[in-house]
């Protein structure tokens, strides 16, 4: 649609300066004619001065010499017989006749270009402005898309990872299928469903998978599409939207991002959004309202369900919510299964390995690593993507691309080294920390080295001798640096801000602290409502404020020591690691497993 409006405002611009030019022209001409009267044109033919003549019933024009350069002129003739023979006397050099023009042909010439410019006037302007005011009547229509489920069906076969979500749905799509049975029991359709869960965990796919299930009309639109800047709107396309669904029942309604339009009434400084009100409103009585919407399913996706209004919340409403979490080492690998269909996997590849080594991933994410890793083996020119594409893909993922072009001196290449050796040897030292699977001091993104570490699966529980061996194993880096150079650098901001959050947490949140006790200090993190919360107060007193940074600073430094104790014990280990870094670059879970036990095998 814009390369068309384009090419017709390209098209107006061009005939507009052609006519411009042929009046011009036309006016130009008429401009360098001299105006003679009858008398003295006979004049002038005697005289000799009368070079060329062009005769129409109507006009006479021709050329007057005029020094070294002729003048154009033009009379009205008279009924004059001898003209023709004074014209051979006066020594007219070219006299020749011009047909007739007809009144038609006058009045094509002279109002045509008129008639033209006015027909693409109207055309480019008029009905372009007309165009535009029955769009701005439309305003009210909801911008909701029905899916041609025939082009792009999508089943609970393409979504994996989520099986018990899936089973949650199952008796949705049952019921849209069958609905007599429910009915007959005294069932009824839940009139809402909510999705919610973090980005990328797959909420649109399932609803999709739910029309693509049931067979019935799918309305998809967005929470965004329904506010604008006039009152009024959003509520009018949500009326809309749910007429449109009406016209072909049974039919699902899909709202993505709908903490959007949903959010808790007035929970802004100072009031609400009343569009963004009224709008929410409206989705409440379509909803359970007076008027049943009787096989009309709204399916509802957003990662923040805790902002939303609790009336929309209730049961009646949105009946069921749904959690889509984040998969397991099993939904991962199944997960993994889906894509990895869509590219030409290597002999080589393991897709278990990958689901390990991918914990905290969600579908988006896995989505991401088979597409990189097949553009890194094309790039590469290989005939099919092997797992050390897709290894490079994790990485680059988690750390960046690598940026082999970053020169650095020296001394940072030893300070950079020793840094990684230290969170290595830590982290392969300490019982329960996850193990080592790379150590490289090739800068990745804004980082100069990394160190991956992958755990053997997944965890829900955290011990709090877990999270201090993660302390001590963040601090190694910085504790390396101090014991080997006797000071301290930047390389460690990252780390010392991962440390204070996590003891933060150990204290004001996990009841991890002696002095503290089993205590919640965790802030309020909920919306400020009208202002009336705005100096909230932390709901602790100043003393235990000072407590609270005084047990932070204490797990942080006791982790500390430990690890400087740890660094000292086995400095012959940190001092082989960071060589082997120097020389390589680069060192897997195996070279460093090899380095320890050659330092034990020697010192025995």
């Amino acid at each position: 649609m814009p390369l068309k409006k384009n090419l017709k405002q390209m098209l107006f611009w061009a005939l507009t300066f052609m006519m411009i030019l042929a009046i011009y022209q036309n006016v130009k001409s008429v401009e360098r004619e001299k105006e003679l009267p009858y008398s003295e044109f006979k004049a002038k033919v005697k005289a000799g001065q009368v070079v060329k003549v062009t005769i129409r019933p109507d006009l006479i024009k021709g050329e007057l010499k005029s020094g070294d350069k002729n003048t154009a002129f033009r009379t009205i003739p008279l009924i004059d017989d001898k003209l023709i023979g004074e014209m051979e006397a006066g020594g007219v050099e070219s006299f020749s006749g011009e047909a007739d023009k007809s009144w038609i042909t006058s009045l094509v010439l002279n109002v045509g270009w008129i008639i033209l410019f006015v027909f693409l006037w109207w055309f480019l302007f008029i009905r372009q402005a007309q165009m535009g005011g029955k769009q701005a009547m439309s305003f009210g229509k909801s911008r909701a898309k029905q899916q041609d489920l025939k082009k792009q069906k999508v089943t609970f076969k393409d979504v994996a990872g989520c099986d018990e979500t899936k089973e949650e749905l199952t008796d949705i799509v049952d019921y849209l299928k069958n609905p007599k049975k429910y009915k007959l029991l005294g069932g009824e359709l839940p009139k809402g469903v909510l999705l919610y869960g973090p980005p990328g965990t797959g909420k649109t796919l399932l609803a999709r998978a739910i029309a693509g299930e049931a067979g019935v009309s799918f309305f998809t639109s967005s929470g965004s599409e329904f506010v604008e800047m006039f009152v009024g709107v959003g509520a009018s396309r949500v009326r809309d939207l749910f007429e449109r669904a009406k016209k072909s029942p049974p039919a699902i309604v899909f709202v993505d991002e709908l903490d959007a339009v949903a959010r808790a009434r007035f929970a802004g400084i100072g009031g609400g959004h009343d569009e963004r009100e009224q709008t929410l409103n409206q989705l409440l009585v379509e909803l359970d309202g007076f008027e049943a919407n009787d096989g009309i399913i709204l399916i509802g996706a957003t990662n923040r369900p805790d902002v939303l209004d609790p009336a929309l919340l209730r049961p009646g409403r949105f009946d069921r919510r749904i959690n889509v979490p984040v998969p397991d080492i099993k939904g991962r690998h199944e997960i993994l299964q889906v894509h990895a269909l869509k590219v030409k996997m290597g002999p080589d590849t393991d897709l278990n390995v990958i689901a390990r080594h991918t914990p905290g991933f969600v579908g988006s994410d896995l989505a991401n690593i088979i597409n990189e890793a097949a553009i890194l083996a094309a790039k590469k020119e290989r005939k099919a993507v092997e797992q050390r594409d897709i290894e490079e893909a994790i990485e680059k993922m988690i750390a960046g691309p690598q940026r082999k072009s970053r020169i650095i001196s020296d001394r940072e290449k030893h300070i950079v080294a020793y840094h990684e050796a230290g969170h290595a040897l830590v982290a392969q030292l300490l019982p329960g920390s996850d193990p080592v699977h790379k150590v490289s001091i090739i800068p990745r993104g804004p980082a100069l080295g990394y160190t991956l570490q992958l755990p053997l699966e997944d965890k829900y529980l955290t011990s709090k001798t877990e999270i201090t061996n993660k302390l001590s194993v963040l601090l190694a880096g910085r504790a390396a640096e101090e014991m080997i150079f006797n000071e301290s650098t930047t390389g460690a901001t990252d780390d010392l801000s991962k440390v204070t959050g996590y003891a933060q947490k150990m204290v004001t949140e996990f009841g991890m602290s002696e002095k503290i006790g089993p205590l919640s200090l965790k802030k309020d993190e909920s919306e400020v409502f009208l202002g009336r919360d705005l100096m909230r107060q932390p709901g602790y007193s100043n003393e235990t404020a000072k407590n609270v940074d005084d047990e932070v600073k204490k797990i942080v430094l006791e982790c500390y020591a430990k690890t400087k104790d740890i660094l000292t014990l086995h400095r012959k280990a940190l001092d082989a690691i960071a060589a082997k870094l120097i020389e390589k670059e680069v060192i897997d879970a195996a070279e460093m497993v090899g380095i320890l036990k050659g330092l034990e095998g020697a010192a025995a």
